[in-house]
């Protein structure tokens, strides 16, 4: 199930069902996978951060859940498209969506459709190399960027931007993006908030990569601080080490040495706290961004549960360049599904669909778009013991053969759709490989839908 969770956060299916092996000729508990892109890997691949290597060693754990003998992979197949969710209830007696949240969340302010303004999850798509997002073709030649929200996204977003050059060069990101950060003017990050210090959304492992990047140095206001020090004795330890060292690179006295590294720095981040766009401002006679108008706001309440109260304030930040980043939606994959617009979630109940026997989900389709990776993978486990529990209990039928990948297998050929199976990504693996060792990367990822399948089907 942690399989299915994890290579599936791309707008993907996974499917758990128990077949009958004509081989073996009894029922045999089989996992069949089946991913919309010739790739697996979903979020691991196109959306953690190219200079984080560490985190996509896990990769090496899904590898060899898939090449288990009872687990299968389809990629190349869109489900909901290529194949409906009824046709995969007739071939198996259960089924996982897993295909997380592709979908972004609105700013819902006049100017947000102006040139020079992204979304960060099409933005991560373009460094990472997600098909999709391989046309977006960003402008940098602005100065100062502004990205709204304050997560773990926002700040990989403003790291990429400003990181330099050469520790890039060592990492997986995209020859193109490569390229264009090569010639960006970008120096200058602000990362707006709607709300404080103690309710910022990053942890704290990404904040400290932004204050120990090299070449740049921070940019606070301290009166965005007033009252945090004398909050600290009251938070829980994970948020009270955040916010100490929010305040130590706000307020302190650097050290001599870091003095020094900030002298030198050429190019500048900061947070900007109680601010909420209200709109993305144009370019006098010129149809692209030139800065955003942000409300003062106030909080009402304290700690996670405070609320940003607008003052009546607002002002004006001159920019070139501007991403959203304020989460994502998870979109509706079938009409037989059901799905939760408002939530934007397939209402459950510990990973059991309601009012859909035999239908299961996990991660940020289950819960919404919440939590880091362990989070997803421990969402994934709970559905996973449901569905087993499900099974013991009877709850879930499966004293009946199912033809599984057969019947779909069968289908797909019809429709003219040929699956890539896990030896054919390995194909693409290998190239992508290669390619990287030339220029002392891990990889260079291929970037169109139609080149991956021209390797996987050689």
């Amino acid at each position: 199930q942690h399989l299915l969770k994890v290579i599936s956060d791309v707008k993907s299916l996974g499917e758990e069902g128990w077949a009958w092996c004509p081989r073996e000729c009894h029922p045999t508990k089989l996992v069949d996978v089946y991913e919309r892109l010739p790739v697996p890997f979903g979020l691991v691949r196109f959306g953690v951060a190219p200079d984080h290597p560490e985190v996509k060693n896990v990769i090496n754990t899904f590898t060899q859940t898939a090449k288990h003998p009872r687990c299968s992979f389809y990629g190349n197949v869109n489900v909901g498209e290529d194949v409906s969710v009824d046709e995969l209830q007739e071939a198996y007696h259960a089924i996982v969506l897993s295909y997380g949240a592709e979908g972004n969340r609105s700013v819902g302010v006049p100017g947000e459709d102006l040139p020079g303004v992204y979304s960060a999850k099409d933005f991560v798509g373009w460094y990472n190399g997600l098909p999709s997002c391989q046309e977006l073709r960003p402008d940098l030649s602005c100065e100062t960027a502004v990205i709204l929200g304050q997560g773990n996204v926002a700040l990989d977003v403003a790291r990429i931007l400003l990181s330099p050059l050469d520790a890039l060069k060592k990492t997986d990101i995209t020859q193109p993006a490569l390229e264009a950060l090569a010639q960006s003017r970008v120096c200058r990050v602000l990362i707006v908030g709607r709300r404080g210090p103690m309710q910022v959304a990053s942890t704290i492992k990404e904040l400290r990569e932004m204050v120990n990047l090299p070449g740049t140095r921070p940019e606070m206001v301290a009166a965005d601080f007033d009252g945090v020090a004398e909050a600290l004795k009251d938070l829980p330890r994970p948020r009270k080490r955040l916010t100490e060292l929010m305040l130590k690179t706000a307020l302190e006295m650097p050290t001599e040495k870091e003095q020094e590294r900030r002298k030198k720095a050429s190019r500048i981040w900061g947070f900007r706290f109680f601010r909420s766009p209200v709109e993305i401002l144009a370019e006098p006679g010129c149809n692209r961004v030139a800065g955003v108008r942000l409300a003062v706001n106030k909080l009402e309440g304290s700690g996670e549960k405070a609320q940003a109260v607008l003052t009546g304030e607002v002002e004006d930040v001159p920019c070139g360049l501007v991403i959203s980043s304020i989460g994502y939606r998870s979109l509706p994959i079938d009409p037989t599904v059901p799905f939760d617009s408002r939530r934007a979630i397939v209402p459950n109940s510990m990973g059991r669909v309601h009012n859909a026997a035999g239908l299961y989900c996990s991660g940020w389709l289950k819960t919404g778009p919440t939590g880091v990776i362990a989070t997803t993978m421990n969402s994934s486990f709970d559905t996973a013991r449901s569905l087993l529990e499900d099974v013991e209990s009877g709850k879930l039928d499966v004293s009946s053969a199912k033809p599984g990948s057969h019947m779909i297998s069968s289908l797909l050929e019809k429709r003219g759709v040929k699956p890539v199976t896990f030896s054919d990504w390995e194909k693409i693996d290998d190239l992508e490989t290669r390619r990287g060792e030339v220029s002392g990367k891990p990889r260079e990822k291929i970037l169109t839908v139609a080149a991956m399948l021209k390797v996987a089907q050689t």
